[in-house]
């Protein structure tokens, strides 16, 4: 019994993690916030129902989780934010005068996220 209360703590914990990070995703970029509120959904489903539940019907957290889950979508708008957040962090590195093999690399791993992100069906409105 007190391995199960363990792993149970143990996705609680994750799970609140998670959602800190998502959150924190919402205002840095390059921090994935869908991706750490799908993560907090998953652990919440292993530990609590409760929480689970919370935030997948949570008005603001809840829709980008329930769009993924449901048709393995993403939001116009979160894509648009999401590709724009990208442009502007490639730029600040140009800007900033980061080496050219740093930049390249960044325009690499960005271009590969990005064409994730845009090729994801939009959810169905309503």
């Amino acid at each position: 019994m007190k391995i199960a209360l363990l792993l149970r703590l143990f996705w609680i914990a994750l799970g609140c993690l998670a959602i800190s990070l998502g959150v924190l995703g919402i205002f840095l970029p390059l921090l994935p916030t869908t991706v750490f509120l799908l993560l907090a959904a998953f652990c919440f489903a292993r530990s609590s129902p409760r929480l689970h539940a919370w935030l997948v019907e949570h008005p603001t957290l809840g829709p980008p989780i329930l769009n993924w889950r449901d048709y393995r979508a993403i939001s116009q708008r979160a894509k648009v934010l999401a590709v724009s957040t990208m442009g502007v962090v490639l730029l600040a590195g140009l800007v900033l005068g980061l080496s050219a093999w740093l930049v390249t690399l960044q325009a690499v791993v960005l271009a590969g996220a990005a064409l994730f992100i845009v090729t994801r069906p939009t959810p169905p409105i309503g």
